[in-house]
């Protein structure tokens, strides 16, 4: 009878370890990520940090301005910090877009024409040479503000863009 015991013992020992080793291994969070998602459950969004569901980034903004024999069109335009002003030139003649003051072009970068031109980094709102008809320049205005431009190769013609 002794003998019965304790081969029922064991196996209720066997029996308690492999249901343990089971258990551990079911709950543990490695060896449940590696298992495959079930087909009828929902996918999750992912969280960052603060347990927010990030949202995806916009496509940028851009807005248009003609530039014709009468000028700019429109004249005025408000935007947001980090858009774009595509300005385009459907004139007949040459389109160079200038931060406000004629001839020094400071007003936005705070350099002047000479300082500034040419603006590789397209910084200084400053397109630094003239469009032909036909061509385009774009500026993505970073400040917020109030700024004046003009055609430096036809200074009565000007604009505004208001940046919020």
């Amino acid at each position: 009878m002794n003998k019965n015991i304790i081969i029922v013992a064991v196996l209720v020992i066997a029996v308690l370890l492999l249901g343990g080793y089971f258990l551990f291994k079911l709950n543990n969070p490695s060896t449940v990520a590696n298992q495959p998602e079930n087909q009828n459950q929902a996918p999750q969004e992912p969280v960052d940090a603060t347990g927010d569901v990030p949202q995806e980034p916009l496509p940028p903004v851009t807005h248009e301005v003609m530039y014709t024999n009468n000028g700019f069109t429109p004249s005025t335009i408000t935007i947001k910090t980090g858009e774009t002003v595509v300005f385009k030139n459907e004139s007949s003649s040459g389109m160079w877009v200038g931060s406000a003051m004629h001839p020094s072009h400071t007003v936005y970068s705070g350099t002047s024409l000479q300082e500034h031109c040419p603006d590789i980094a397209n910084t200084s709102f400053d397109q630094c040479a003239s469009a032909q008809p036909g061509q385009s320049w774009s500026f993505t205005f970073n400040k917020a503000g109030s700024w004046g431009y003009h055609n430096h190769v036809g200074s009565s013609h000007f604009g505004k863009i208001i940046v919020e």
